[in-house]
């Protein structure tokens, strides 16, 4: 049992989703990672919007993209976050010491969510596992940091029930975007 499953981990980490092509997984990958680092930039305020946006971007490169090359997608939105400074106001200082917790729930959320997509599990719920994971795990840290002192009670907040609302609602929005292109590709 255990040999299946690793199996069934190893083929939903080196096969796409959707069958695309080499040039469509870079080009995919330049695009979502281009828009995850500027989002912030670009929309600036409020979290509930860039969230939303970045995790939409983290499902979609989790549909289209080689399980390696979503590295840049987990990683970029926390930069953009940190230059823009826009975040947590005079709190973003703070941000810095959740990046590897950010981007290990940014990893979580997409792996998993492949994982389950591979399993032959529906979407809806495959994004709401990949969420609830991702929301644990932010959760945790975050209060281990509250803890110990190390970052403010507003974490708690914001990488609480927050994290699991924008990863939802970007599970939505991607989903809308898989839809209408494999609607369009259809017709073509």
């Amino acid at each position: 049992m255990t040999m299946e499953i690793y199996e069934n981990m190893k083929k939903a980490y080196y096969n796409n989703i959707f069958d695309v092509t080499r040039l469509e997984e870079y080009v995919h990958l330049v695009i979502y990672g281009l828009l995850a680092f500027f989002t912030p930039f670009m929309l600036g305020h409020p979290q509930m919007v860039v969230g939303t946006v970045v995790n939409a971007y983290l499902i979609l490169g989790a549909t289209y993209l080689k399980g390696h090359k979503l590295l840049p997608l987990i990683i970029l939105p926390t930069f953009g976050v940190v230059a823009r400074g826009m975040l947590f106001g005079p709190f973003t200082i703070f941000v810095i010491y959740m990046i590897p917790f950010i981007w290990a729930g940014n990893a979580i959320l997409t792996y998993s969510y492949r994982w389950l997509r591979h399993a032959k599990m529906n979407y809806a719920l495959s994004v709401a596992i990949g969420a609830t994971f991702k929301t644990a795990f932010l959760f945790g840290a975050a209060y281990a940091l509250v803890k110990f002192s190390i970052v403010p009670a507003l974490f708690l907040t914001t990488m609480g029930l927050f994290q699991l609302y924008t990863a939802l609602a970007g599970g939505a929005v991607a989903w809308g975007v898989v839809w209408g292109v494999e609607k369009l590709s259809k017709r073509a």
